[in-house]
């Protein structure tokens, strides 16, 4: 008996990890996600297709049970649910995702809407001219089978695809580590292609692209990136951006309407995303130019309908709304597809060469298959023809047989014994025969109606023609532009079968910011001592009790349209759109100021509109003793935060005042100083230097060893008293001298 070790095999575990991973992913890609790039279908589609075949549904017999479809597909060639593969057989159906539907189908398959299809024992579904497309000439033999998962049953490993459907239908599917995104094409614009391809194998991309310019969207639509669609299709990836198609119309009451009659390819299936977005857009006053959006779609076609407020501007709000909705989305293209079970990224003449080299293939099979069967009727007709002429014979033979192998062997190889003759001469006759067994079988099938001279009139025509057939079958085998005349002639047949006007119109557009439609108002901005922020309307603040507004130690009063300029003690100014601000009611919290504007932990010192800082000057006071005038027009910027001031090392903005340019020019101003160690300086305003915010300043106080400036203030020279330290104190105590120099004790 063996030991349990025995049976245990020793294994590096990442390695096997690795093994069976790759193993996994593998079958995913080949097997699973991925189309094949010859027939452009991945195996799920194949397998219902091949299953649909199999069941007799061609376009014109009867529909028959999805479940039904569903479950022979199963059973046979695809045991990975039953969900899946419904799913793949209703997309099969959707004109809104293939230029050429495959599956005919018949009862609720869904919409474009979103609506989802019935369940599968409600709907009935059949194969459409497209799929024949892929599965005619299945009997000749022009493809492989291999076999099932169990070994059951034989499947397709691809279908005699005649149309190069992986291009025209496109594809979407996402495999182990790589996924694939092909657009579907317009048939017309494909199949030209493929013809000048064959016209000229050295063509460029560039040059296909007079035939294929670009997708061709089922839902139609608008590519506006048309110069991108080049690179696109010479590396295979690249975005494509897609619009919606309006029109507009005159509305009630003087107003507009904005009306989509095409959707982006993105979100075919969808539709309800698309008018809920813009619902809640709407609802949300995000715009607030709308005014109405109805949904009037129909089995006519796709109407949405945006009704537009009297004497807005349209254009600007077209541009708001594919900027925020789904009205202009991206098509991210990935043409990747497999190929002698390798996945590989193709570009638009690769795509095309494969389809042609598989034509090539097909088509030399099939004549070799034309050419072998008549071949093979040549044979029997010839042998019928002379069965003709020594009929009484043949009939003498078989009637003197005793049988049917006997009367073969004679007719094959003019073995006579044992047969009975009426006379010598035709035994002599009947020992010369030498048919062929086809011509044997044939002979000894043969109705006698075939020896009415119409009928063997009929054989001598047959004869005829087959002969002919077999030099046309030759020739064409044996020159390869003959046998690309014959393929470019049934292409041009599919074409004229599938014929779409194009869908999707072309154009380079650049994207146009949208201007909001703002009604300028007045707005308080409340900051309380922590920090939290908030906005309210006027009515709201002349509602307020005194009580109320005294837990705000800073009120701001601006427009809704203006910022809110935040310095701080650091040197630096951040700014934030009053629409950022959230509008509150008086009790509600607000937001802390540091989150609207990042001002991690710096130390706010000053809060002012844009505006009014636009018109003020300021005067910057640090700690280490300099001081300056800034204008109010250096701080514009659109940036979110700049640098307001230059600092020495470890120097901080002590006091920033905000002074109106009207009272710096009247030059009645007078600056006042405070030091920590209790000295005070008071100089005009007018000795204080306008600089750069990006310069450090002039001296404002010569300070003692250790002695730091903690307060400063410009007043009018007629005030008598200022507040420091909630306390309020005597101008008349500071004592006036230049800009500079030392301080003396303040006694206050």
């Amino acid at each position: 008996m063996k030991k349990v070790t025995d049976q245990i095999i020793q294994m590096d575990f990442s390695e096997e990890m690795k093994n069976s991973y790759r193993d996994y992913a593998m079958s995913v890609i080949v097997a699973r996600a991925l189309p094949d790039v010859r027939d452009g279908l991945k195996p799920v589609q194949r397998r219902i297709l091949y299953s649909m075949i199999e069941l007799g549904l061609e376009p014109s017999k009867p529909h028959r049970k999805s479940a039904r479809i569903v479950g022979d597909t199963m059973g046979k060639y695809h045991p990975h649910g039953d969900s899946s593969i419904y799913d793949a057989l209703v997309r099969m159906t959707e004109d809104y995702s293939l230029s050429v539907p495959l599956v005919d189908g018949h009862g609720n398959f869904g919409s474009i809407d979103g609506d989802g299809a019935a369940a599968m024992r409600y709907t009935e579904a059949r194969l459409s001219n497209g799929a024949m497309a892929l599965l005619d000439h299945l009997e000749k033999g022009l493809i492989e089978f291999a076999p099932n998962f169990d070994d059951s049953e034989k499947e397709p490993t691809v279908l005699p695809a005649m149309i190069p459907n992986l291009l025209i239908n496109g594809t979407t599917g996402i495999a182990v580590g790589m996924a694939t995104n092909i657009p579907p094409h317009n048939p017309d614009e494909v199949i030209d292609g493929v013809i000048a391809y064959m016209d000229n194998p050295n063509i460029t991309v560039q040059r296909l692209m007079d035939y294929i310019p670009a997708p061709d969207f089922p839902t139609g639509g608008t590519i506006i990136n048309q110069g991108d669609i080049a690179a696109l299709y010479e590396t295979g990836e690249g975005k494509i951006r897609i619009r919606s198609k309006v029109e507009i119309e005159n509305g009630e009451n003087g107003r507009k309407n904005i009306v989509i009659t095409e959707i982006p390819y993105t979100i075919a299936g969808n539709k309800t995303k698309l008018v809920e977005g813009l619902a809640t857009l709407m609802k949300d006053k995000v715009f607030d130019e709308i005014f109405d959006i109805r949904d009037e779609s129909s089995k006519e076609g796709i109407r949405v309908v945006i009704e537009v407020k009297k004497d807005r501007d349209l254009d600007n709000l077209l541009n708001g709304l594919y900027k925020k909705t789904s009205m202009e989305d991206t098509y991210t293209a990935n043409l990747l597809a497999v190929k002698e079970q390798q996945p590989i990224v193709f570009n638009l003449k690769n795509i095309i060469e494969e389809f042609v080299n598989f034509q090539v293939e097909l088509y030399t099979k099939e004549y070799d298959y034309l050419l072998d069967k008549a071949i093979k009727r040549l044979e029997i007709v010839g042998g019928l023809i002379k069965a003709t002429d020594v009929i009484d014979l043949i009939i003498e033979v078989l009637r003197g047989s005793s049988s049917i192998k006997q009367a073969k062997s004679c007719l094959m190889e003019g073995n006579i014994e044992g047969i009975k003759f009426k006379s010598t001469q035709s035994e002599k006759e009947a020992a010369t025969f030498d048919f062929t067994e086809r011509q044997a079988e044939a002979i000894l099938t043969m109705q006698l109606s075939k020896l009415i001279g119409l009928e063997i009139l009929k054989l001598h025509e047959e004869n005829s023609s087959l002969v002919s057939s077999i030099e046309e079958y030759k020739k064409i085998l044996g020159d390869t532009k003959e046998l690309y005349k014959i393929i470019k002639s049934r292409l041009r047949e599919y074409k004229k079968l599938f014929h779409t006007p194009r869908k999707t119109m072309l154009a380079n557009a650049t994207s146009t910011e949208y201007v909001e439609e703002v009604k300028i108002e007045d707005i308080y901005i409340l900051i309380d001592r922590f920090g939290y922020t908030k906005s309210i309307d006027v009515g709201s603040y002349t509602r307020a009790s005194e009580e109320s507004l005294k837990e705000f130690v800073h009120i701001v009063q601006m427009k809704n349209t203006d910022r809110l300029c935040v310095f701080t003690a650091e040197g630096n100014m951040y700014q934030v759109k009053a629409e950022s601000i959230p509008k509150c009611k008086i009790k509600d919290k607000g937001i802390l100021i540091h989150t609207l504007c990042k001002l991690d932990k710096e130390t706010v010192i000053l809060y002012t509109s844009f505006e009014q800082l636009f018109e003020s000057q300021l005067l910057f006071t640090t700690k280490g003793g300099f001081i300056k005038q800034v204008s109010g027009v250096e701080f514009e910027t659109n940036r979110s935060q700049i640098s307001a001031t230059k600092l020495e090392d470890k120097d901080v903005v002590i006091a920033i005042n905000l002074l109106s340019a009207h009272e710096v020019l009247a030059g009645n101003l007078k600056v006042i100083i405070l030091t920590e160690k209790g000295l005070s300086l008071g100089f005009p305003l007018s000795e204080v230097s306008e600089l750069k915010k990006t310069s450090r300043g002039v001296k404002a106080i010569t300070l003692e060893k250790n002695d730091t400036i903690s307060f400063a203030i410009a007043l009018n020279q007629n005030e008598e008293s200022f507040i420091y330290n909630d306390k309020t104190l005597s101008v008349k105590k500071v004592r006036n001298r230049k800009r500079g120099d030392k301080g003396q004790k303040a006694t206050l």
